[in-house]
């Protein structure tokens, strides 16, 4: 094989041939763009969140027919560990291993602290915070056995800065992080990586009815909602993309990111460099 061969067998390979991975809240927006974008590189998908039955099925469907993946869904409500525990064991049985674990399933609320309803409290730290600890506990074991793993856990800018009104998500999305650098640091010569992403705001079909219910009730233009509403806090007055996230997370689970861990990533146009 010529080096010119070598050079065009590398590039077509996809870096993550042969891989499980598992994505929790991936039904739609942030999760599902990283689920793509795991299995355009190759890997098996084990998708995670809550939707109608025929529209996850289409999802589904579609990145199997698109990237040629086993794609499989697991209904698991991440507020309860045994449904947890139960989707990492059936990843094990129906794909026979697990190499990469995307924690991303998050809710949100605002309101003043003193207002802050505690179910609302509770809900978001058991979703946006202690449902990671849970899936990585189970996911370990497995990761250990093969010698790699990763972890790749979406925080948030405000998981490294803080906003009024949002006590619980702020709570949780810093507490993510702490975890990022406790399982790194567990885990540093075993193979296995954990990382943090922490984005600003990205765009999504939420967002995109924030925008429009902002500029109806305040009576503004769309661009203004953008630049001066939603993006107050971004210098470079972009919305990251889900395929952004994707690609960042394809390359922390990949080789090239071996050396890489125990970091908070911030994907926020600059907003944490204030």
């Amino acid at each position: 094989m010529n080096i010119q061969t070598k050079m065009q067998a590398a590039t077509d390979r996809r870096l993550l041939d042969g891989k499980v991975s598992v994505i929790t809240g991936s039904t739609s927006g942030i999760g599902l763009g990283i689920a793509r974008a795991l299995a355009e590189a190759g890997s098996a998908i084990v998708l995670n969140g809550f939707g109608a039955e025929a529209d996850i099925a289409k999802v589904r469907a579609q990145i199997e027919t698109d990237f040629g993946v086993k794609a499989t869904y697991s209904a698991a409500d991440m507020t309860k560990p045994d449904a947890i525990g139960a989707m990492i064991a059936a990843t094990l049985k129906d794909h026979g291993r697990l190499d990469v674990l995307v924690n991303n399933a998050g809710i949100q609320h605002v309101a003043p602290i003193d207002q802050f309803p505690i179910e609302k409290w509770d809900a978001i730290l058991a979703i946006n915070l202690s449902s990671a600890f849970h899936t990585t506990r189970a996911a370990l074991p497995a990761m250990r056995k093969n010698g790699y793993g990763r972890i790749v856990n979406i925080a948030s800018a405000h998981g490294l800065v803080a906003s009024p009104f949002k006590a619980a998500y702020v709570a949780a999305k810093h507490g993510i992080v702490g975890l990022t650098k406790v399982v790194a640091l567990e885990t540093a010569e075993e193979g296995i990586t954990c990382n943090a992403i922490c984005p600003g705001y990205v765009y999504t079909p939420l967002v995109e009815a924030q925008i429009e219910g902002q500029a109806k009730a305040h009576g503004i233009p769309r661009e203004q909602v953008i630049r001066d509403v939603l993006l107050a806090q971004q210098p470079n007055k972009k919305f990251a993309t889900v395929e952004e996230l994707g690609a960042l997370t394809v390359f922390l689970a990949s080789d090239a990111a071996n050396s890489i861990t125990g970091i908070a990533l911030p994907v926020d146009g600059g907003w944490t460099a204030h």
